[in-house]
């Protein structure tokens, strides 16, 4: 797993960049951390749910907001996150949340 902190960014690393960009790309209703939370970047001090980068591919795990069409979330995730990375990128989605967070 690799930790990259960005320029002009004090503190603020990749992985939490990455989170931000999913986050604001509609349908993404929340980031997930996998079936036990294990899915994690892990700085110090704390930890980015849902964000996993290689040296040969990052993986995003989220939550998509239901009714939305997953196959067009995971497009627009991958194309969010693509020009801040130079590997692949892998999108999970996870599970699917109504407006109030509850799961489908």
């Amino acid at each position: 797993m690799t930790s990259v902190s960005l320029p002009g960014i004090e503190g603020e690393d990749l992985s939490e960049r990455i989170a931000a960009a999913v986050l604001a790309t509609p349908g993404v209703a929340a980031m997930h951390g996998g079936a036990f939370g294990e899915v994690a970047t892990y700085l110090p001090g704390r930890r980015v749910t849902g964000v996993t980068i290689g040296p040969t591919s990052c993986a995003v795990h989220l939550s998509a907001l239901y009714p939305a069409n997953v196959i067009d979330t995971a497009e627009r995730v991958r194309a969010a996150v693509e020009p801040l990375v130079d590997v692949p990128v892998n999108v999970i989605i996870e599970d699917l949340l109504t407006e109030t967070g509850q799961g489908q």
